[in-house]
């Protein structure tokens, strides 16, 4: 019997280049060059490194299971050694998704986001690892909804006898710290009700009514981490597709619609995710606008058959441009609502150290 594969998604911002938006080749290679060594050593079976905008984002493959310390461990080390580098070159923001002195054991609640999932390598196992700049953790909520709930995006939803059952979400209320199951189609309204509000509700995984995972995003707030606002989520997901689950194209269909995201300049404006190349990952006007990435591989005994950069494709040509026709309404908005984030979720932002230096200066309003 074929052993469980693991998948592991592991990414953290460590320094840009220049300013917030991009990766250092230097970064790049030192993690190679660690992953190359574990590799080696056995410690996983496979991995690629790649960034999108300033965040560094490891892929492995091994067989220890989610969650597990050796694996976080050399993703924290690997991180340490590169935010090394990154001081060495002044670079931006330096190991600024470190919020912890050492580590714990685990590197969930000490600033980098996970994503990792455990399966039985299928015959053929496509799948799809999701990255993303300047936004929050609620940003995948959305497109896994299309992806696995909205038959108007996924037809084998009403044609394929293998999804007509539908799914199963798992949703995380991340302020709340607490957890809850949907069925999809007979409990979508209900998911909707929580889903829609991306801030607090969040979808961590997917699953086949059988149980077998589809999708796992990250959904670690840096801002509720650290109490403060240090830099955004920047998340990463992982989808598995054919077969029993939706098709490479249901999958990527949902970023044909830039739909808006938290996340942009100083995490305090809302922007449209724009889907990119790996190449164009570089958001550079007003740190933006948000970027999402897409690299397919095909899994082979645990061996990472790829990546195929699946947004570097001129049909989303026209949601790249969308997205810049969205991004100029929004900046003309400047500083006011609805471009700017709520002050609620200011809260969370270097807002707070303003109004506290004008806190003195406020008076009741006569009768």
């Amino acid at each position: 019997m074929a052993e469980n594969v693991t998948l592991s998604v592991i990414k953290a911002d460590v320094g840009g280049y220049v300013g917030h938006s991009a990766m250092h080749g230097d970064l790049l290679e030192e993690a190679k060059r660690r992953l190359g060594s574990a590799r080696t050593q056995n410690q996983i079976l496979d991995f690629h490194v790649t960034s999108c905008g300033d965040d560094l984002e490891l892929i492995m493959t091994h067989r220890q299971g989610v969650d597990n310390q050796a694996i976080h461990l050399l993703a924290w080390e690997i991180f340490e050694a590169c935010t090394e580098v990154a001081r060495r070159l002044k670079l931006y923001g330096a190991g600024q998704d470190l919020l912890a002195d050492a580590f714990s054991g685990n590197v969930k609640g000490m600033g980098p986001g996970v994503a990792e999932m455990e399966f039985k390598e299928r015959q053929s196992e496509p799948i799809i690892i999701f990255m993303a700049d300047k936004t929050s953790a609620g940003a995948w909520n959305l497109p896994l909804y299309k992806v696995f709930a909205d038959p108007a995006n996924t037809a084998g939803l009403i044609i394929a006898p293998s999804m007509h059952d539908g799914f199963r979400y798992e949703v995380h209320d991340v302020k709340g710290k607490k957890r809850i199951f949907f069925d999809t189609p007979e409990e979508l309204y209900d998911l909707l009700v929580f889903i829609g509000a991306t801030g607090r509700y969040i979808v961590k995984a997917v699953y086949a009514k059988d149980g077998e995972v589809a999708a796992v995003s990250s959904t670690q707030r840096l801002a509720l981490i650290a109490g403060k606002y240090v830099g955004k989520d920047d998340p990463v997901c992982i989808v598995r597709s054919q077969g029993k689950f939706p098709a490479v194209g249901e999958v990527l269909e949902p970023f044909t619609m830039p739909h808006i995201v938290e996340g942009w300049m100083r995490g305090s404006h809302y922007g449209p995710l724009m889907p990119v190349p790996v190449r164009q990952a570089t958001p550079s006007r007003f740190d933006g606008p948000p970027r999402v990435v897409a690299l397919g591989f095909q899994l082979a005994e645990g061996r990472l058959v790829g990546p195929r950069d699946m947004f570097d494709d001129p049909a989303f040509d026209k949601a790249r441009q969308l997205c810049n026709d969205l991004a100029d309404h929004m900046r003309r908005h400047g500083a006011f609502e609805p471009h700017r984030l709520p002050m609620e979720e200011m809260e969370y932002t270097t807002l707070p150290q303003v109004m506290d230096k004008l806190q003195g200066r406020w008076e009741e309003i006569p009768d």
